[in-house]
């Protein structure tokens, strides 16, 4: 039986696993683990400047590709802290990432020895599995159970801490026979679909919800297909956004307090009928529960069984990955079909296409300081069908999804359950390293994209082009939106006079000294008609270059985004409506 350390195993078993790239710091407790990385080979390796940002790059990559598990790797104590926040946002939006720590030995570790932290304590509550691996012999089963676990069922993150000792220790292990255990996911049996197509047929006016467990699945086109089939409308969820096309004439609009279009929420009022797929029934979706609910017959379908239930209960629950239901769904339908049975929906489905074309939001302005409409309006223009947008939270965020389009699965990449400021700049350089010739924009706030600025280094570092909108207002701006509720604008301004940059006037830091410090390119826009122009140049820029380039619009203090505190029924618009095709000239439906 060959013989090696069990870092080495470890390193040999994610090659095997299908891990060609990984993203993290050195350190002292993990330098065993990296000295077998680069004896292996095969593995490339991408310097984080912080372990955090090395987590959220381990997300982006997993998020850009079906199939591919980001691998983060820090040393012990801060390291492992420092990426809770990434193994807490994977865990809320089901993404499989490892985490790999050093620790301290096995025999100092309950010592207060230099950075020893139980970090698989910390880390169980945000982790399908967290272990530290004190038997060296043990490393290929742990890390053959933390693939195993991380696809199976609902996919989430795992994290495997390694003492020093344990990594150096020797084992016997050939990797040449080494096979990933079979991954397990349950699957709707026949009988369950039929009678979820039943109620179905029931409804005058039902809804498919399109939740990003689809996405996970691989079942986009399974969800179109079957959409077809019954002619329903579909409501993608945040998380779900690119399942169906923006312009597929069965998108009926998100549906929300935040992130919605103004259609979605009037179609989705209208409806009597909603099988969600995949999803989570996410707060900032439903609204208030009872609003939601009342009038309508819920079908849930999640591959968690203890999803089912968990917000509220619907009238059916069927446990099943999504991709092996919605191949029953589109077999059972297609013989409904073909017996003449199933309803047409023809005259449904065109009222929600009328909401499309008429509730509409207002995107041209020709304001300066530049109102944040706008630059999605050109965003729309510059970017097309292919781009992959990667966001995290923030009014930048929430606006970006009423007034951008997409249009393929993993195209809108947004950190949703936990919304970690600072999540962009690291989660858009995983998704360009995962597809590097992709063209991938991501979008910031000016304080998203301050807290993890300096992982633009790594992307100019490790040539990973992207280009990257920065929305500055110079405020927290979705905070201070919320504290008008509490008739308070209270230390969420950031403004103030840059004694080194005395024309940015109180919007404070100059964002394009700070972006080429660090080896970036940026452009700084403050005049409307000048936004198409600079995505234009940022495109070249970021391809001829091979480095981040960002474009700065300098926009308005305060803008109020169009928003909801309770329920659907009360979105609050702030601003003027669309009421002539040229006040939303980039809207997928041209104003009717």
């Amino acid at each position: 039986m060959p013989r090696m350390t069990a870092a080495r195993a470890a390193v040999e078993i994610l090659k095997r696993e299908g891990v060609d790239t990984a993203f993290g710091v050195p350190g002292a407790a993990i330098n065993p683990f990296y000295a077998a990385l680069r004896a292996s080979g095969g593995i490339a390796h991408t310097l984080a400047r912080h372990v955090e940002g090395a987590s959220h790059m381990a997300e982006g990559y997993t998020r850009a590709k079906d199939g591919n598990i980001g691998v983060c790797i820090g040393t012990s104590g801060p390291a492992g802290t420092d990426m809770i926040t990434g193994l807490y946002s994977a865990t809320g939006d089901s993404t499989p990432i490892l985490c790999i720590t050093g620790q301290a030995p096995t025999a100092v570790m309950h010592k207060e020895d230099f950075q020893a932290v139980d970090i698989a304590s910390i880390a169980a509550p945000v982790t399908k599995r967290a272990t530290t691996v004190r038997e060296a012999a043990q490393v290929p089963g742990v890390f053959q159970e933390a693939f195993h676990l991380m696809r199976s069922g609902r996919p989430g993150p795992v994290l495997i801490d390694l003492p020093l000792d344990v990594q150096q220790t020797e084992i016997e292990f050939d990797p040449e026979t080494y096979e990933p255990l079979p991954v397990h996911r349950p699957a709707a049996s026949r009988k369950q679909i039929e009678k979820a197509l039943a109620m179905l047929g029931a409804a005058e006016r039902p809804l498919i919800v399109a939740g990003g467990g689809i996405i996970n699945a691989g079942a986009s086109e399974l969800l179109v297909e079957f959409a077809e089939l019954t002619g329903i409308p579909v409501i993608p969820t945040l998380m779900g956004w690119g399942t169906i096309a923006d312009d597929h004439a069965l998108n009926a609009g998100m549906v929300g307090l935040q992130t919605s279009h103004r259609y979605g929420n009037a179609t989705f009022l209208e409806s009597d009928f909603v099988l969600g797929i995949g999803n989570r029934w996410a707060n900032r979706h439903t609204g208030q529960v009872s609003a939601y609910t009342e009038g309508r017959t819920f079908v849930h379908v999640d591959i968690e069984p203890t999803q089912i239930g968990k917000i509220f209960a619907p009238d059916f629950g069927i446990v099943s990955d999504a991709k092996a239901a919605l191949a029953l769904f589109v077999e059972v339908a297609r013989e409904l079909k073909a017996a003449g049975k199933l309803p047409d929906r023809s005259a449904w489905a065109a009222s929600a296409q009328e909401r499309k074309a008429s509730l509409q939001r207002r995107t041209h302005f020709d304001d300066v300081p530049l109102k944040p409409q706008r630059v999605y309006e050109e965003m729309n223009r510059a970017f097309g069908p292919e781009t992959r947008y990667v966001t995290t939270i923030g009014l930048s965020q929430i606006a970006g999804a009423q007034f951008l389009h997409v249009y393929r699965p993993r195209h809108w990449i947004n950190c949703g359950q936990a919304g970690p400021l600072g999540w962009t700049v690291p989660a858009a350089l995983g998704v360009a390293t995962a597809d590097p010739e992709a063209s991938v924009v991501a979008l910031s706030g000016d304080y998203d994209f301050q807290f993890m600025i300096e992982e633009l280094a790594v992307g100019a570092q490790h040539r990973i082009p992207y280009v990257h909108v920065l929305v500055n207002n110079s405020y927290l701006g979705l905070i201070r939106q919320a504290q008008r509720n509490f008739d308070m604008d209270f230390q969420v301004n950031l403004e103030f006079e840059n004694i080194n940059a005395p024309e940015l006037g109180a919007y404070g830091v100059d964002h394009v000294k700070v972006v080429e410090g660090l080896g970036c390119r940026a452009l700084r826009v403050t005049e409307p008609d000048a936004l198409l122009p600079a995505f234009e140049e940022a495109k070249k820029l970021a391809a001829e270059l091979r480095v981040p380039v960002v474009v700065e619009a300098i926009l308005e203090r305060v803008t109020n985004i169009s928003m909801s505190g309770s329920d659907l029924a009360s979105v609050n618009e702030f601003e003027d409506l669309a009421t002539a095709p040229e006040h939303a000239p980039t809207a997928i439906a041209p104003l009717a």
